[in-house]
């Protein structure tokens, strides 16, 4: 029997997520543990793209990208848990809740983001997550969201 993945890089996230440059906000995925928890991980650069206009001389990431990579992480949580890989599972938005912005996320910071499974289970096209980011241990920003699992007919 082989041990569960506890991490996924970003060959594995690529294999889960469908998302690519410049939409895919997570580089590696830590701490798995089934589909209760794990740790997002993505270093804040540049050269993104949305630092063009957000805002010019004063680069902050978009509130909106910081949830985005929050539910990219949840999601290649539950791809890994459920051995998603090569299957082209998809994964929609339908609710977010109590979010809060608590500091900025700037070209250099890592952001580590925390997700708790709040409801779901293997199988199920609804989940709902709670999710917090953080950058040296402070606070970035927090919320709890709701998605559909799109998985593939078997």
């Amino acid at each position: 029997m082989t041990e569960p993945l506890k991490s996924a890089d970003i060959m594995m996230i690529q294999r889960i997520l469908p998302h690519r440059y410049p939409f895919l906000l997570v580089d590696k995925v830590v701490d798995i543990d089934g589909t209760s928890s794990a740790v997002g991980i993505k270093n804040v650069s540049m050269n993104e793209p949305h630092f063009q206009g957000h805002f010019p001389g004063n680069p902050i990431m978009p509130g909106v990208t910081i949830v985005e990579a929050m539910a990219q992480t949840a999601a290649v949580m539950v791809g890994v848990a459920l051995d998603m890989a090569d299957k082209e599972l998809l994964v929609y938005f339908m609710a977010i809740d109590g979010c809060k912005f608590r500091r900025k996320v700037v070209p250099g910071d890592v952001l580590h983001m925390t997700i708790t499974t709040l409801r779901g289970k293997p199988g199920g096209k609804v989940w709902r997550f709670k999710g917090v980011a953080t950058v040296d241990g402070e606070m970035a920003a927090e919320c709890e969201f709701t998605a559909m699992m799109d998985l593939p007919k078997e």
